[in-house]
């Protein structure tokens, strides 16, 4: 009986062994991500150190001596540059708001028709624009839609008061991007909406609109944000097609950390261009709080 119950014992415990290879295998796992977190380390941890040490020092202009102070962030709160920091927030938000919209009727359009090659052809084209900008996509719209573009003289825009180089210009260059962007980002989540879910509603009485607002846009809802989101972080960082298009007619805030760096600035104020990135990197920062959890959120219900 004594073997009886050792033999029960040993195939009972005998499951657990297991557990070390697990623990080897995790350990070496971690090895091999050891050259990535230091890449990342330098690549961004060096630039980001920098950055903050950056924006708390003052140097003094009589005796050139370094000191610590919220001077820069002071500075880069007040006049111009705030106003350079609403301006940016402003254009996001519009911008990404328009995107947002017309992406999402855009995509719908392309899952209701339920054609496979016209969905590859407007996620590839999506693909592609959305990573269309910079000096390029200035200059394609200055031939455009310009003082002297093709559009501009043959719709007689200008006589209508229309000007690219302007808060709406800017808005409307931005969208070439942002809508595709937003249609890479909604598709997904379009088609996991599931058939079973609108027949369900048809069944019990429900219009095509009561099922889009009771059922379809709460369950889009985190996607739809954190499209919308992502949408504002993108606009929010662009910054060489409004320098090539616009330059300092818009006030933004990436214009003026250029401005900054190239030493437009008083004497003694060399860091506020820190000071203005850690303002972007702040904003940055509350996008990706929001933008996170929403991601996570939305990923429950299309498994």
């Amino acid at each position: 009986m004594t073997s009886t119950l050792l033999t029960t014992g040993a195939r009972d415990r005998a499951p657990a062994a297991p557990a070390a290879p697990a623990r080897r295998k995790r350990s070496r796992a971690w090895l091999a991500a050891l050259p990535l977190f230091a890449f990342a380390a330098v690549g961004f941890g060096t630039p980001a150190l920098a950055m903050l040490t950056g924006a708390f020092t003052v140097k003094d202009p009589a005796t050139g001596a370094d000191s610590f102070s919220t001077a820069n962030l002071t500075t880069s709160l007040h006049g111009p540059y705030l106003t350079a920091l609403l301006g940016s927030v402003k254009l996001s938000a519009v911008s990404a708001g328009i995107a947002a919209v017309l992406g999402l009727l855009l995509a719908q359009a392309v899952v209701s028709f339920g054609s496979r090659t016209l969905r590859e052809a407007v996620l590839t084209g999506s693909g592609v624009l959305a990573n269309f900008g910079g000096v390029p996509l200035a200059f394609a719209f200055v031939a455009t839609l310009g003082n002297s573009g093709v559009l501009t003289h043959r719709l007689g825009l200008a006589d209508a008061g229309w000007s690219l180089y302007s808060f709406w210009g800017l808005t409307l260059t931005y969208l070439y991007f942002l809508i595709p962007l937003m249609v890479l980002t909604i598709t997904p989540a379009l088609e996991g909406l599931r058939v079973q879910w609108r027949e369900a509603a048809q069944n019990n009485g429900a219009t095509k609109a009561q099922y889009w607002r009771h059922v379809a846009l709460p369950v889009l809802a985190p996607s739809l944000l954190g499209g919308l989101v992502l949408l504002f972080g993108s606009a929010f960082a662009a910054y060489a097609t409004a320098a090539a298009m616009v330059g300092s007619s818009v006030p933004l805030i990436t214009l003026q950390i250029a401005d900054a760096i190239s030493g437009n600035v008083l004497v003694g104020q060399e860091n506020v261009a820190l000071a203005l990135s850690l303002d972007m990197v702040v904003v940055a920062g509350l996008v990706m709080a929001v933008h996170l959890p929403l991601q996570r959120r939305s990923a429950r219900w299309f498994v």
